[in-house]
């Protein structure tokens, strides 16, 4: 097989026909992959078995030469047609970002040479609505075996579609034997407008979630602000514990802890207010069970 020829073998036909013939045992994928701004990103993969010692060797010389003589060739022919459709549709466009690589791929059925190559074409489609096929003025050819696929935007839709693909998903697929006309495959593709209906009534609910949360939480703090609802709270709290029990657990967690401990610490371990426990601690200091050391902001609670 020579590989010499891979960088004839293209799909369409830009203005004038270009005729191509691949070998029988060849299979090329096409796929452009459609951008909201209305650009295309192209990959084009060759695929061959490689079955005799005579098919590894051309394809190895066909890699070597890749980025000397095959990338630039693939480059400057899709140049050429991006110019001559630039001219058809009086649409400014440019092919770049050319890249290519080839990779030898095993499977079930033998290994095959894979070549791929890919590029950008901007301007490819038309906008509002997003819309492709004056590109292909002179229409496309897709040999026996080839598979064309155009992948869309996520979001999008296909409003209008000629011819009718051969099978659509998330993409749309088209294999050959296949001549296209002219301007196809024609696409329109439609974003679904927003639904501002269903978008007011969720930023409603939220509004309305967010007010009733505020007034709950202002609620909570005037409660919390409040003298007497602070001291009813506390008198609760410290109701549950009979004052001399509380002084009893003091002085044991200062023995356990070793002699001293601050005062944050045994209001943890109480598990009672800041306030209720300062309470305690000045009657133990009244009673000069306990020394007071302020260290910093806190104090440092001791066994007299």
């Amino acid at each position: 097989m020579t590989f010499k020829i891979l960088n004839l073998l293209i799909l369409f036909l830009i203005s004038a026909a270009i005729a191509h013939a691949a070998p029988e045992n060849y299979r090329t994928t096409y796929i452009i992959d459609i951008k909201e701004n209305g650009s295309a990103v192209w990959n084009v993969e060759y695929r061959t078995l490689l079955t005799t010692n005579g098919d590894f060797d051309s394809f190895e010389n066909y890699s070597k030469q890749l980025k000397s003589v095959y990338i630039p060739e693939f480059m400057e022919l899709m140049q050429r047609s991006a110019s001559e459709a630039a001219s058809a549709t009086s649409r400014d466009m440019v092919a770049r970002d050319f890249t290519g690589n080839t990779s030898i791929q095993s499977t079930p059925t033998g290994k095959y040479g894979i070549v791929s190559f890919s590029f950008t074409w901007t301007n490819f489609a038309t906008l509002d609505p997003l819309n492709i096929g004056d590109v292909f003025a002179g229409g496309l050819y897709l040999s026996k075996d080839n598979t064309l696929i155009i992948k869309y935007p996520s979001g999008f839709k296909v409003e209008e579609v000629t011819p009718m693909p051969d099978q659509s998903r998330d993409e749309l697929i088209w294999y050959g034997l296949r001549s296209f006309g002219a301007k196809e495959p024609s696409i329109i593709f439609s974003k679904p407008a927003f639904p501002w209906g269903t978008a007011v009534i969720i930023v409603s609910a939220i509004a309305v979630f967010i007010a009733v949360g505020f007034y709950l939480i202002g609620r909570r703090k005037e409660e919390i602000t409040d003298p007497q609802v602070s001291q009813e709270m506390e008198i609760t709290k410290i109701t549950e514990f009979e004052m001399m029990d509380v002084e009893e657990r003091i002085i044991k967690i200062l023995k356990e802890g070793g002699g001293e401990l601050y005062q944050s610490q045994i209001g943890r371990q109480l598990d009672l207010p800041k306030s209720s426990v300062s309470s305690v601690l000045n009657q133990l200091h009244e009673k000069k069970l306990i020394i007071k050391i302020k260290k910093g902001r806190e104090n440092l609670i001791r066994l007299a």
